[in-house]
């Protein structure tokens, strides 16, 4: 059988991948043919997408692919909600602004003026997030209208670097939907949400479906960099969705965690599911591939450890994650069932990037807690509190599902981690199944394979990774002091949150 090859590229969020996928004799090998730093930039105090840097990032990532061996298509994904804006000549207006700036604080509250909390929840099925791209171009429609009154077309990230390649401006489907612009039981923009917030509805461009071709690889690129007119795939451009595709589930219903900076728990439903329940739990509705229905919730998740990792090393200890989780692990092993420090890892203090040491120690002194003071220390109480996280968010869809799972697939970088895994089996009682780990990859391959044809839907997909070398099970050994810990947990969230 010949050879597929595919390019894909994953904008993670400290760095960025060209991976090669090989498809020969039913499997798919990857291989990392470039790899680069992503980075934000800070400016007069906006923090910014280096959007020419990276785009000159993915020409040595086709120049290298080029090299090592060539490839059919081209197929990019990025985490959601962040945007570029266009004038009507197609330049951009500005560098595309990252999520974590702080242009959007307060923006929820003034969204809520304009349209109802419960009537916003119903039409977008999303949860409520000051990031999501709503809020930023409320921002832009408050402080900056010039901005805004310029802009001929608004395109999020995956679609953005699509159109610097091809010259084409298309939205994919997954991406729209991490919005909350989008009618979740439409799938189409939301013109009663983009009306009420004064935003300009000519922005929104079609919406496609993922894994469609939006183009081709555009001549003078061609003509640049010395390769052919190859295919672009509007793969799953939310990387969550692509991760969602190579998970080596047997069943239609299970739940899936996509660990990585964030953790995207859910299940993966036929339709959006938004009703009273999921408005109180604020659990988000996206849309996949085939136009299925992620019902997840968004956590923070190893974003706490990398950013420790980097205080640390701005205090002169340049520390691998391996070695931190094994400090973590022999804490662990000399008091193994105390549970001695918790915090809710989406507590408002932990989102912002600097001191998370610090911090995690002033909330568990707050709450009456023993204060984590080594680095193991600190990264115990990390990987305990998001393994409890998980349990709570597994418990509210259970609740607005009405069904129950007896195995979570773990996804990601997070199952690197075999401390995390074992937590998570532990906390929620139930058998984890972890891997692959380059499962927004392998998904973002597997999307472009389809769309030439080489692969045929989901169940081939997911029955061909249940194979990967890889994939590691955890059972859970759940005892009454992990119970114990887990309601003290839940109390103190529950706390906390009202």
């Amino acid at each position: 059988m010949e050879k597929k090859r595919v390019l894909a590229f994953d904008f993670g969020a400290s760095s960025g991948r060209a991976m090669l996928g090989t498809y020969e004799n039913g499997q798919i090998q990857l291989k990392e043919v470039h790899r680069f730093s992503n980075d934000p930039v800070i400016v007069n105090g906006t923090m910014y997408w280096d959007v020419l840097r990276l785009f000159h990032e993915i020409k040595q990532g086709i120049l290298k692919a080029k090299h090592a061996g060539g490839f059919d298509s081209i197929g990019i994904d990025t985490w959601g909600v962040d945007f570029g804006l266009l004038d009507e000549d197609g330049y951009l207006l500005e560098n595309p602004v990252h999520y974590r700036d702080n242009r959007t604080e307060g923006m929820l509250e003034e969204s809520f003026k304009r349209i109802p909390k419960e009537r916003f929840y119903e039409i977008t099925g999303n949860q409520f997030m000051e990031i999501n791209t709503a809020f930023q171009l409320l921002s832009l429609k408050i402080h900056r209208p010039e901005v805004l009154k310029r802009a001929k077309k608004m395109l999020f990230m995956p679609d953005l670097l699509n159109f610097l390649l091809t010259g084409e401006q298309k939205t994919e489907y997954s991406i729209a939907s991490t919005s909350q612009l989008l009618d979740a039981k439409k799938g189409t923009w939301s013109k009663e949400v983009i009306d009420a917030l004064g935003l300009p509805g000519e922005i929104f461009t079609e919406i496609v479906p993922c894994g469609t071709k939006v183009g081709t690889l555009s001549p003078a690129i061609c003509e640049e960099l010395g390769v052919d007119p190859v295919d672009v795939i509007a793969v799953a451009g939310h990387d969550t969705q692509s991760a969602l595709v190579a998970v080596p589930a047997e069943t239609d219903d299970f739940i899936f965690i996509s660990c990585g900076t964030w953790s995207l728990f859910g299940t993966e439903l036929e339709q959006p599911l938004i009703n009273e329940k999921s408005e109180k739990y604020n659990i988000t509705n996206e849309g996949g591939y085939g136009k299925k229905a992620s019902f997840l919730k968004n956590i923070i998740g190893l974003w706490l450890i990398q950013e420790s990792r980097r205080q640390w090393i701005r205090e002169g200890e340049e520390l691998g994650f391996g070695e931190l989780e094994v400090m973590a692990k022999s804490v662990l092993e000399s008091a193994p069932s105390a549970y001695p420090s918790l915090i809710d890892p989406d507590a408002p203090e932990f989102v912002p990037a600097g001191n998370i040491p610090k911090r995690i120690r002033e909330y568990c002194k707050r709450t009456g807690q023993t204060v984590p003071e080594s680095k193991g220390e600190i990264v115990r109480c990390i990987n305990e509190s998001l393994a409890f996280k998980y349990r709570m968010n597994l418990e509210e869809i259970q609740d607005c599902t009405g069904k129950t799972y007896d195995c979570i697939h773990m996804v990601g970088g997070g199952t690197q981690s075999k401390l995390l895994c074992q937590l998570t089996a532990n906390a929620c009682n139930c058998r984890v199944v972890a891997g692959p780990v380059e499962a927004t990859v392998m998904g973002n391959v597997a999307l472009q394979l389809m769309a030439c044809g080489e692969l045929h839907g989901l169940k081939e997909v997911r029955n061909m990774l249940k194979q990967s070398p890889d994939i590691a099970v955890y059972e859970p050994h759940t005892t009454e002091e992990t119970e114990k810990a887990y309601q003290r947990f839940k109390a103190m969230v529950t706390e906390h949150m009202e």
